[in-house]
């Protein structure tokens, strides 16, 4: 057992289920995740569009509770905290302060008619109660350990005189300016060209290891997953499929779904002329949810019993656990789960 295993969690996510109300029908968004974060840890979360990643992540702040057609079961016990029952008044105070958000496209979440400092001063004003001078002067010292070359001139500019690498990091600078315990990365390299993803994903890297901040890295690219966490999860259509220590998972992929996926990835040894591995089908809208597995319609594996039965979570290995009645790897041809 590694020694961030150890430790006590910071962020516990408990049986969550999001709801989202659509012409009278409540219909889950995230159904019934469970995922652990402890300090110093980078957990990565990966699936396709649609897998309920970002709905998931944005609830453990409640980012969405102005829209009224949402509601949530379960629990998110952060630092013993559980974040869905404290008031907005609380809960304002650990947004930006004790966790903090990077979106994915950086130019929509920062505002186009403010300048750089004002839109750093203004998180350090709010939670640290800095004067002006000492605000700015943290703005400065941010930027320039985000790698950013010029950070006085930084400041001073607005953020469309910027390049999206360099917005990128203005963005983790602002996230980072509290010194918050968990920074959630929403997709923070979709948006960006393969240089500056590199860059960015060696700059979270190191400000892991430096801050010995937590990281809850959603994303849908395999490889920077590879490259930077510790443990990934695999969700499709609200639920966790498969749970594993990256090297393991790698190696070693059970879930019928996560083993396409990793299919799905070109190889420098891939045969010239043959067609690249696609999974079949697409997922499916949250109104025609399958009844059993949430992936029988698209497994090649799937029988009877997975399109009427919901199958369990299961430990396959030690600390490697997949939902699936018959889940397969590639030592083991195929192993049927009891009911």
């Amino acid at each position: 057992m590694s020694e961030t295993q150890n430790q006590k969690p910071l962020l516990e996510i408990q049986n969550l289920r999001v709801f989202f109300r659509v012409r009278q029908r409540l219909l889950p968004a995230v159904d019934g995740v469970n995922l652990t974060i402890r300090p110093g840890e980078i957990v990565g979360v990966v699936g396709e569009s649609g897998s309920g990643k970002s709905v998931m992540s944005q609830s453990i702040l409640r980012l969405r509770d102005y829209d009224s057609a949402i509601s949530y079961q379960g629990e998110i016990l952060f630092e013993g905290q559980d974040l869905l029952q404290l008031p907005l008044s609380r809960l304002r105070k650990i947004r930006g302060n004790r966790i903090s958000v990077i979106f994915q496209d950086p130019l929509t979440s920062l505002s186009p008619v403010h300048t750089v400092e004002r839109q750093l001063t203004e998180v350090l004003l709010l939670h640290k109660n800095l004067s002006k001078a000492q605000a700015r002067a943290r703005a400065q010292e941010l930027l320039h350990l985000v790698g950013i070359p010029s950070p006085e001139r930084c400041l001073r500019q607005y953020p469309y005189e910027l390049s999206g690498g360099m917005q990128q990091r203005v963005m983790i600078a602002m996230a980072l300016s509290c010194e918050p315990s968990l920074l959630i990365a929403d997709e923070p390299t979709t948006a960006l060209d393969v240089t500056i993803q590199e860059q960015i994903l060696d700059l979270i890297a190191q400000l892991n290891e430096k801050l010995g901040m937590s990281v809850l890295f959603i994303t849908h690219d395999l490889s920077a997953m590879a490259q930077l966490c510790h443990s990934v999860r695999v969700m499709y259509l609200g639920q966790i499929v498969e749970e594993a220590e990256t090297s393991a998972l790698f190696a070693r992929p059970m879930h019928p779904y996560t083993q396409g996926l990793l299919a799905c990835i070109p190889r420098l040894d891939f045969p010239r002329g043959e067609p690249l591995h696609v999974i079949e089908g697409t997922v499916p809208p949250l109104s025609r949810i399958p009844a059993g597995c949430h992936f029988c319609t698209r497994c090649p594996h799937a029988t009877d019993r997975c399109r009427t039965q919901a199958p369990p979570t299961v430990e396959a290995e030690p600390g490697h656990f997949v939902q699936c009645w018959n889940f397969v790897s590639p030592e083991t041809p195929g192993q049927e789960v009891e009911a």
